[in-house]
């Protein structure tokens, strides 16, 4: 069982901020990759989504980011990230798949399939990935065709020819609808209607955006998507899909049957497929040990720190789960482990 200054989980674009910044400050510390191999999350995504899709991805401190265009994202964010843990030469260890932190004597003690870390404190950059979220709807266990995640997405070609039913009023949905329009008959069902942009999306706007989420943990409400703020927005792609009708929008269905969905008016759409773009939720479920959990459902932030236990920052978490917010939440991160450094030996002398 190692024994160290600092134990970061997780090395996505957070992770790999804070282990920058750590490194910087010469905090002995770890980071410990549930992946087999660099790119966090971005390794994950669908073959189709482009460099130009996303948008390009924020830099890394001190590090120019992958260039737009069409390369596949899954490869050119994971090659920047991989390139990025060599050149600053970032203590990663993978893949180790933590279970659990614990408190052991006041120090925390990080389990893993793997091996033990012992520390006292913690960056969690664990990021939504491994916590898709699919909804209970009545009749979900009847349905006979298929049915997946966005986070499970094959590519439209697997979807040629059939009727789609996409669920989920995010970003998502709306660019597996450009994607599948033009090639699948499709039906879009939101709960809410949804919001659509028409203004730019200046760094003004994304400030508000962020600043509205930043409360919502500041209060230690469940966090809400940065998008569900920023409203959403067609880009070029997508305009043939639009031109097909694919983002006129249904309500939720009231019930999945055997062969589609029905609606509470009797109405019904036959279907072969429903792909569920409803989202992630945080995956914190390692640190249930710590009781970090307010009575609102959330984990209460002051800026990265855990109210209730200020040893643990969390990144990649609410404001910070965007590229541009999770290298700011690295330094963040780390002065709050500093802090804790320092009141820990205050303490001991």
């Amino acid at each position: 069982m190692s024994e160290l200054q600092s134990v970061v989980v997780g090395a996505g674009q957070a992770g790999l901020s804070a282990s920058f910044h750590l490194r910087r400050r010469r905090v002995r510390h770890v980071v410990l990759d549930a992946n087999g191999a660099p790119g966090g999350a971005w390794q994950h995504r669908w073959d189709s989504l482009t460099m130009d899709d996303v948008h390009g991805v924020a830099a890394l401190p001190d590090s120019d980011p992958p260039a737009r265009g069409d390369e596949r994202a899954n490869r050119a964010v994971a090659a920047y990230f991989a390139d990025y843990e060599q050149e600053h030469a970032l203590p990663v260890v993978r893949p180790v798949r933590v279970t659990s932190v614990t408190d052991e004597d006041g120090l925390l003690v990080v389990h893993s399939d793997a091996d033990s870390w012992r520390a006292p404190t913690l960056v969690n950059a664990t990021g939504t990935w491994e916590r898709p979220f699919v909804p209970h709807y009545p009749g979900a266990d009847d349905f006979g065709g298929e049915q997946l995640h966005s986070s499970r997405y094959p590519g439209a070609d697997h979807f040629a020819g059939r009727r789609v039913l996409v669920v989920g009023g995010g970003a998502s949905a709306v660019q597996l609808l450009g994607e599948l329009a033009p090639v699948a008959d499709t039906v879009w069902v939101t709960r809410k209607p949804p919001v659509w942009r028409t203004d730019d999306f200046d760094p003004d706007a994304g400030r508000a955006a962020v600043a509205l989420v930043e409360e919502r943990v500041r209060r230690g409400l469940p966090p809400a998507s940065v998008v569900s703020v920023t409203g959403l927005a067609l880009r070029p792609q997508e305009q043939a899909a639009a031109a097909l009708g694919a983002y006129e929008r249904r309500p939720m269905f009231a019930r999945l049957e055997r062969d589609g969905a029905r609606w509470d008016d009797g109405s019904f759409e036959p279907v072969d497929v429903v792909v569920w773009a409803t989202g992630f939720r945080p995956d914190v479920a390692h640190l249930g040990p710590l009781g970090l959990r307010s009575r609102h459902g959330g984990i209460q932030l002051d800026g990265t720190t855990a109210v209730a236990d200020p040893r643990v920052q969390l990144v990649g978490y609410g404001p910070s789960a965007s590229t541009i917010g999770a290298n700011r939440a690295g330094r963040t991160a780390t002065l709050g482990v500093i802090r804790e450094l320092e009141r820990v030996t205050s303490a001991a002398s």
